[in-house]
């Protein structure tokens, strides 16, 4: 059956780093007979005259000012230029995310990174692809593993060197670090070090232009699943124990793309431990004392995931505007009036909540709203080892309730 779709409102074409000679010539066509262009000055600079036609420059900052510019385009034939495959970490899924697919067609050209990949001889299922464009470039520290291989979508000359340090800070300094710069043009370049020599001896000039491939050398990880050491968070004795915080993110299933409220998040462990399971997991850590809050920050950047939102403020009343959740995890305050109640009403069908208490109040709060709601009540008691004497003995910690309910369908 044929489909009947309306003609798109913009089309992104993908143009290589040779620059408009390499564009094909039914797209050069198609650019020049458009009404509008928009790209980067770089992109835009390199166009033939064509009279009439109206070339505008992406705003800045994009995501702000880029609704008002497309509401302004309707009805007029638009092309927008971008490097590579728009939708490898560029405007393209902007554009999409914006106005729809339907609205959008996508001209490719080969990106940088199938271009990096095979000049390194990598396949892509044996590399990760991380864009450092307008992003924190701690985002890296996710990725530490020995024997991991990493291309890195570089925001300028200054990138490498970012990274070099971010690398050898972490024990890391072994790790391979290639510039793969102009990658498509006349002028590809390639330039090799280990993360130590660059910090000893950075050359003299990086390409603005390029994909940087990493191969990580250093002591094993922290891996991705739940239950972190807790040395590996910055803390003040208030923290989600590694055993208690591996059986809580395990019911709170993180899912990529979904939210986290981390009420309560003292050290902010849980939310750190559910945006390491996937990129796209967000989260906000609400946290009442401001040092705790300051700490959570810091966690964060350094184990990774620097993106997670710290408020500073005290459950529920700092719960209010916030992002709607996928999932809550409360591990202090649950005693407030009113927090419960608000985490539940936050939650729409198949939300998760974890609550954790180890006073008796919590404990009779948590047994209460396990009558009215049901879900889960468990109570998990925790054991280590100590030394008695010369001798090796058990030492608890104190028993923790728990309590975790998934929203069913209203």
């Amino acid at each position: 059956m044929k489909v009947e779709t309306s003609p798109p409102r913009i089309t992104v074409v993908g143009v290589g780093a040779d620059g408009w000679p390499g564009v094909p010539a039914r797209l050069r066509e198609l650019v020049l007979a458009a009404d509008t262009v928009l790209g980067g000055h770089r992109h835009l600079a390199m166009l033939p005259d064509a009279p009439g036609q109206e070339r505008r420059a992406w705003p800045s900052p994009l995501r702000e000012g880029l609704p008002g510019l497309l509401v302004s385009l309707e009805g007029r034939a638009v092309v927008a230029l971008a490097s590579g495959d728009p939708l490898v970490s560029g405007i393209g899924g902007t554009l999409v995310e914006l106005l729809g697919a339907d609205a959008v067609h996508v001209e490719p050209a080969v990106s940088s990174v199938s271009l990096a990949r095979a000049r390194m001889g990598w396949p892509a299922q044996g590399c990760a692809v991380l864009t450092l464009v307008g992003r924190d470039p701690r985002l890296l520290m996710r990725e530490l593993a020995p024997g991991h291989r990493v291309l890195v979508l570089s925001s300028g000359a200054g990138t490498p060197g970012t990274v070099a340090a971010l690398l050898a800070g972490a024990g890391y300094g072994g790790s391979r670090m290639t510039v793969l710069g102009d990658l498509g043009s006349t002028a590809e370049s390639r330039l090799e070090s280990t993360a130590h020599d660059w910090l000893g001896a950075p050359p003299e000039e990086v390409p603005a232009l390029h994909v940087l491939a990493v191969e990580l050398a250093g002591p094993a990880g922290y891996g991705l699943v739940a239950g972190l050491p807790d040395e590996a968070f910055e803390h003040d004795g208030q923290l989600t124990k590694r055993d208690l915080r591996a059986c809580a993110l395990a019911r709170l299933a993180p899912a990529p793309g979904q939210h986290l409220w981390d009420v309560g998040a003292g050290a902010g462990s849980v939310g750190v431990e559910w945006m390491r399971a996937h990129p796209s997991c967000t989260a906000t850590a609400v946290e009442a004392d401001a040092g705790r809050a300051e700490r959570i920050g810091r966690n964060a950047g350094r184990l990774g995931v620097p993106g997670l939102r710290v408020v500073t403020g005290r459950a529920p009343d700092a719960l209010a505007g916030l992002g709607a959740p996928d999932a809550v995890f409360v591990g202090g305050g649950a005693t407030r009036p009113g927090v419960l109640d608000t985490c539940l009403d936050a939650l729409g069908p198949g939300g998760r909540l974890v609550v954790h208490g180890v006073t008796l109040e919590t404990e009779q709060l948590l047994a209460d709203a396990y009558r009215r709601h049901g879900g889960e009540l468990t109570r998990i008691a925790v054991e280590t080892t100590a030394p008695i004497g010369t001798f090796t003995g058990w030492t608890p910690a104190r028993t923790v309730t728990q309590w975790c309910l998934t929203v069913p369908d209203r």
